[in-house]
């Protein structure tokens, strides 16, 4: 149990959009409220940090509604992108999200990493569309070869 929580964890103050696949330990510092999508799904931001620094972790559904400040979370699988421009954290259909203590670890509110940042949107986007031209320009480049 105790080699779980150590295994590959990125710190708050490495994230940047686009990345995946990623393991955090974080302490949750404040729970916002649920908005309901049209097909009644719910989605919270909530406030999580770990030494390193604060970030906004988007919620979906049940792990939102459990979930305590103070909780101690180990989420895998999670991935990083923009949301109004700020840097969030999501968690993945397949990933794990589990409680692993709770209101004992030493966190930092500063940098919080999902301040609006604008440029780093701006940015993220740009990489975005090269990415799916990219990605476009190899299927073609294979359609035309076979």
């Amino acid at each position: 149990m105790k080699n779980m929580g150590t295994q590959n964890v990125t710190m708050i103050k490495d994230l940047k959009p686009g990345l995946n696949n990623l393991s955090l330990n974080v302490i949750t510092l404040d729970i916002g409220r649920a908005s309901t999508t049209k097909d009644s799904q719910e989605v919270r931001t909530v406030k999580v940090a770990d030494k390193t620094g604060m970030v906004n972790l988007s919620l979906w559904n049940d792990p939102g509604k459990v979930l305590q400040p103070g909780d101690i979370i180990r989420i895998s699988r999670a991935y990083t992108g923009m949301f109004k421009n700020c840097l969030t954290v999501f968690t993945a259909k397949q990933g794990e999200f589990f409680k692993i203590g709770e209101f004992c670890m030493i966190f930092s509110e500063q940098p919080n990493m999902s301040e609006p940042n604008p440029e780093m949107a701006a940015q993220y986007e740009q990489e975005e569309q090269e990415r799916k031209a990219l990605k476009a320009a190899n299927r073609e480049g294979r359609e035309n070869q076979g």
